[in-house]
């Protein structure tokens, strides 16, 4: 189901009480009965009620694509990774500085705690990734994108470094870890933006490819998202 199709199903939805209303008036009048505040709300309920579903639906769908639905992507397979993998949608298009080709990408770390190891996990959720024209085959602004997604993948190795040094095993100690890191990491996904103005900037935007390519590989070590605990404590 496209997004066009989508809105549509939601501006109907919308003017279904409008629609419900003169239709009653009309009904009323014609049978020259009185129309009663009290009655007339009464009998607006289930129109109202189908609004409210279909708000929350369009809101739900406009943060998570469940109807074009895509497992969220480890790091291990970036590579694999292209624009038909953004299924958000967005129902509200926006242009980014009257440029229509432009596109946002949603990373996160995630934390699987198990009794002899965790794993600590950099992703890429494909369902609420969006790209505006979802025709578009511009691969300087996919690196753009993957690049954040890169960073996130910093931030995670940074973070399992510090598990792994410091031998931790709680996993309230290692959700404070990534709660921090979280914090250093949107800071460093904003500055990416802002200085490459968005991937605009050609020569910003290769000095970060760069550099963050650099620190991917100076955190090596710390590339496999699992981490086995040791024996002793």
């Amino acid at each position: 189901m496209s997004d066009t199709l989508i809105i549509i199903l939601f501006i109907t939805a919308y003017c279904t009480p409008i629609i419900y209303y003169a239709s009653f008036v009309i009904r009323e009048k014609k049978y020259n009965r009185k129309i009663t505040f009290k009655t007339f709300l009464k009998s607006l309920r289930i129109p109202l009620l189908l609004f409210a579903l279909a708000t929350i639906v369009v809101l739900t769908l406009n943060k998570v694509n469940y109807l074009n639905y895509e497992s969220p992507i480890p790091f291990s397979q970036i590579d694999s990774i292209s624009f038909e993998n953004f299924r958000g949608l967005e129902f509200f298009k926006r242009e980014l500085y009257g440029n229509e080709e432009y596109a946002y990408i949603v990373t996160s770390i995630d934390l699987n705690h198990k009794e002899d190891y965790v794993i600590i996990e950099a992703l890429f959720h494909p369902s609420r990734s969006y790209v505006y024209n979802s025709h578009i085959h511009d691969e300087y602004l996919l690196a753009h994108e993957l690049t954040h997604f890169k960073i996130t993948e910093l931030f995670a190795r940074k973070a399992r470094k510090k598990v792994k040094e410091e031998n931790i095993r709680n996993k309230k100690e290692m959700s404070i870890i990534l709660s921090e890191n979280w914090t250093q990491e949107r800071a460093y996904q904003k500055r990416y933006d802002y200085d490459t103005f968005h991937s605009y900037v050609m020569k910003e935007q290769k000095k970060y490819e760069k550099d963050v390519d650099s620190l991917l590989l100076l955190y090596c070590d710390y590339e496999n998202p699992k981490i086995l605990f040791n024996a002793k404590k």
